[in-house]
């Protein structure tokens, strides 16, 4: 992939890398350099995932707290009718996938939930998705991005292949 390519975060970007990997208290790095890259129009997140972010976490999680207060530029909005075709082609999909439960699809359908506006983003503005989420043909409980992004031929990478593709240290 060329250096000018653009990468869309998913939520599981964020909120692994806050819980597991890169904390705010010691990889301050880690997210200053998100910053840099949003700043240099190399990588963006969209609203839908920042809505993810902001629900349920207490009002003083360092994450909730740094997505309103210095990411909230670079969650673009997808209130576009360009996203939003996309994003019945994305759902009407979904839910004529026989080896999905129903509850899977359901749940994929779910307006609030990012993972299909992740892709009709990325299918809209032909950027690379960045998540944690694995390829899995078959999995019946849960419809992965990255099986839908194949589906639709839209690239997919996970954390450390983004931070690899920007050249990106600590």
């Amino acid at each position: 992939m060329p250096n000018s390519s653009k990468y869309v975060l998913d939520t599981s970007v964020f909120i692994e890398a806050h819980r597991n990997y890169y904390p705010f208290d010691f990889a301050r790095p880690f997210w200053d350099g998100l910053i840099h890259f949003a700043k240099e129009d190399r990588i963006v997140s969209i609203d839908r995932v920042y809505d993810e972010i902001m629900r349920g976490r207490d009002q003083d999680d360092p994450l909730k707290k740094w997505a309103k207060e210095e990411f909230s530029p670079f969650f673009d909005n997808t209130e576009t009718e360009e996203i939003l075709s996309n994003y019945r082609l994305i759902i009407n999909w979904a839910i004529k996938q026989p080896q999905y439960f129903k509850s899977a699809q359901e749940e994929f359908a779910q307006e609030e939930n990012a993972d299909a506006w992740i892709v009709a983003y990325a299918l809209t503005y032909t950027c690379i998705v960045v998540t944690q989420e694995v390829y899995n043909r078959e999995r019946k409980n849960k419809i992965p991005i990255p099986n839908v992004c194949v589906a639709f031929k839209v690239p997919y990478i996970n954390t450390y292949e983004l931070l690899r593709r920007l050249n990106f240290s600590f």
